[in-house]
């Protein structure tokens, strides 16, 4: 893609669910007319997309008694979060409860605005903003043109002057073409102001693989997103975790990076009655203990948790008690839990889909060697992509991510289980 291309179009490839509920693919290709000037990349901006800013922002450069009053009620703190919520009443997907909570808390602060590709005639690429454009109108559901870069920058600019827009990658991958506002502009701006400007934006999308989109969309940006200060980044694996993180993402200050999974979209799990609550949150920066243990302590989040469960279920059968943990945070990190686990579990294994160097695992591991070494037993074992792009071949994507058989014989070797890697390499 040079700079002075004319006319760019280009293919993405998505999985989308049909009515009936099974997952089919589509391509879909879009146009767009770019011009040059020295050397840099501008993207031509409809009107629509100025429409909220016009409206909600020039006039009065700032939040009314009205928004002002929304504001810190968002700020609230909510005390029920850290109740346990284990009363499941009904099952709900993914993609679902990330809807609901967009609805809820656009009813609830007129601040609050989605904005990004085909977020609104389209319903969404994954359909998380179905309905949302007729209840709410095209000044709060902003369709725009492919143009990251173009419409992460007017959403920073929009929270600058106290607005809450939601920014919608339709994969993180695409991150990539507004990476500059995310981390220049948002993440740095409340430290380089002296704390005089907040920029409460949530940035969220689909990361990590999918199935068979290659080595271009198939990245993880929890390393890339969590080294960053300023940012808060956020992995939810079920749907409580999408509900009340997103939920807590769209009222917190400061800018959020919501890593969701697309596989998980279509996936149910079961949704506690506190968690259909509107006012319902989870805290930001807390992990979860989805399985209690006393052997061995596995850390992950997003898609791998569903896949450390799985792992802790074989395990149980060879009179191996793991204990899962769901970080559902990844900055802040929730070191204390992690460091807790591993002082009575006395071994680690970390489970994550993107690169093993610089990753998540790493620095967890890094954490509990500075913190809790003298209750180590035995080494830490990291689960991670291959240090490879992604294939395209399916099975050789498969071989590129962590397996749930992956994981069974990694803490075997913790446990001393099995023949040690170093003895058969």
């Amino acid at each position: 893609m040079g700079h002075h291309t004319n006319l760019l179009s280009y293919r993405r490839r998505l999985f989308q669910p049909s009515p009936a509920g099974d997952r089919k693919l589509i391509s879909i290709y879009h146009s767009r007319p770019l011009f040059s000037v020295n050397s840099n990349l501008f993207c031509l901006i409809d009107e629509s997309m100025w429409g909220i800013i016009r409206q909600n922002v020039g006039v009065t450069g700032g939040l009314s008694s009205q928004g002002l009053g929304n504001h810190m009620m968002r700020l609230r703190p909510v005390a029920s979060a850290m109740r346990s919520y284990s009363s499941a009443t009904k099952e709900m997907t993914v993609r679902d409860a990330l809807n609901s909570a967009l609805d809820e808390e656009m009813a609830a602060d007129p601040n609050v605005f989605v904005m990004g590709e085909e977020v609104g005639e389209y319903q969404g690429a994954y359909k998380i903003t179905k309905g949302l454009l007729d209840k709410y109108g095209p000044e709060r559901v902003v369709d725009t043109p492919i143009t990251e870069a173009g419409f992460a920058g007017i959403g920073v600019g929009a929270a600058y002057h106290g607005l809450r827009p939601v920014i919608e990658f339709m994969t993180f991958n695409f991150s990539m073409q507004a990476i500059d506002h995310v981390i220049n502009s948002a993440a740095k701006s409340n430290y380089m102001s002296a704390g005089q400007i907040n920029v409460p934006i949530v940035f969220r999308g689909p990361n990590g693989p999918a199935a068979g989109v290659g080595a271009q969309h198939s990245q993880c940006y929890g390393a890339w997103y969590g080294s960053v200060p300023g940012l808060k980044v956020l992995v939810p694996y079920s749907s409580e975790d999408a509900r009340g993180l997103l939920k807590a993402a769209i009222r917190d200050p400061d800018p959020v990076v919501f890593l969701e999974n697309e596989l998980l979209y279509g996936e149910s799990f079961p949704v506690s009655a506190e968690a259909l609550d509107s006012s319902f949150c989870l805290p930001i920066g807390k992990a979860k203990i989805e399985r209690e243990g006393k052997d061995i302590t596995i850390t992950a989040f997003s898609k791998m948790v569903g896949y450390a469960l799985k792992a802790a279920e074989i395990l149980e059968k060879d009179g191996i008690n793991a204990e899962v943990i769901n970080l559902r945070s990844i900055r802040p990190l929730d070191r204390a839990t992690i460091n807790a686990s591993v002082r009575k579990t006395n071994r680690l294994v970390t489970v994550e889909e993107g690169f093993p160097q610089h990753g998540i695992g790493a620095e967890i591991c890094a954490s509990v060697v500075e913190d809790s070494f003298g209750y180590l037993d035995a080494p830490v074992e990291r689960i991670a992509g291959a240090d490879v792009p992604t294939p395209y071949a399916a099975n050789l994507e498969r071989m590129a991510f962590p397996q749930i058989e992956d994981i069974v014989r990694a803490a075997k070797r913790a446990c001393y289980r099995s023949v040690p890697m170093s003895a058969t390499a």
